[in-house]
């Protein structure tokens, strides 16, 4: 049974975003390709109209430290993320409050927050309480 759960979030990984928000308990991987633009992260994901979306208020730190080993990340990398543990996740973020129109998170391994903003719900129905990630090269 584990090896088709496997199997089918290997699928759903090479297969891109899914096109519609996802409620925050569904096992589902998404995958985003942030890249360095007029001096901070952003990424692009028109599927979900998304282009050059910036990340802010510490989260550009996080990924500066999560990229840290990753060769060229400044041109693109891969950054798997999932309200669910997946095999090989490396970090965690722990929902902490809502503010204004975004949520705020707390990364554990890097002792730290971050306000993730509206583009949130362009991939999880409701922001949720813990999200797992990955960073690899493309």
């Amino acid at each position: 049974m584990k090896r088709i759960a496997v199997i089918l979030a290997t699928v759903i990984l090479l297969a891109g975003c899914r096109q519609v928000p996802v409620d925050a308990t569904s096992n589902s991987l998404l995958v985003i390709a942030p890249y360095k633009h007029a001096g901070t992260w952003v990424f692009d994901e028109p599927s979900r109209g998304l282009k050059q979306e910036p990340f802010v208020a510490g989260i550009p730190q996080m990924i500066d430290r999560l990229v840290t080993g990753i060769p060229n990340a400044e041109q693109g990398f891969r950054l798997i993320f999932s309200a669910q543990e997946f095999p090989g996740y490396t970090h965690k973020l722990v929902w902490k409050r809502k503010d204004t129109s975004g949520n705020w998170y707390y990364c554990p391994q890097f002792d730290t927050e971050g306000w993730l903003c509206p583009a949130l719900f362009r991939f999880f129905q409701e922001a949720p309480k813990e999200i797992y990630v990955k960073a690899e090269a493309k």
